[in-house]
């Protein structure tokens, strides 16, 4: 079982100079608009997380990483219900927006298909 994360041309996008340069104004262009910031989420809050992987994921967080990620999800909830985003200040700065649970997501993705593998054992009577 191969998980959406399993695939990305990221690394081979920063190790050209002429493809990142060419990439880059485009994805911080994507990145201000998708608007996500405005209410103070990290790209990674907006993960689905009725996935089982991500549920597992969810779990591995500690406990200030899981504390800060619901403070995020009410206070956007909050400025959802008034319907205006946050004040400028308050938005997520891009340097602040690190992937927290995609590495616990890669490694559940990793661990499922190195069990998926060793896990086919089958035992016959002879």
């Amino acid at each position: 079982m191969l998980g959406p994360l399993s695939f990305s041309l990221a690394p081979y996008v920063r190790s050209s100079k002429a493809l990142s340069k060419w990439l880059t104004p485009f994805a911080s262009w994507y990145n201000e608009t998708a608007g996500y910031k405005k209410y103070g989420f990290k790209y990674d809050d907006l993960l689905i997380e009725e996935r089982e992987d991500v549920q597992r994921a969810l779990g591995r967080l500690t406990p200030r990483e899981q504390y800060d990620r619901t403070f995020r999800i009410k206070r956007a909830s909050h400025t959802s219900v008034l319907h205006r985003p946050l004040p400028k200040e308050q938005w997520t700065p891009a340097e602040e927006d690190v992937r927290y649970l995609a590495p616990h997501v890669e490694e559940v993705v990793k661990e499922d298909t190195e069990r998926a593998y060793w896990d086919n054992l089958t035992v016959t009577r002879k």
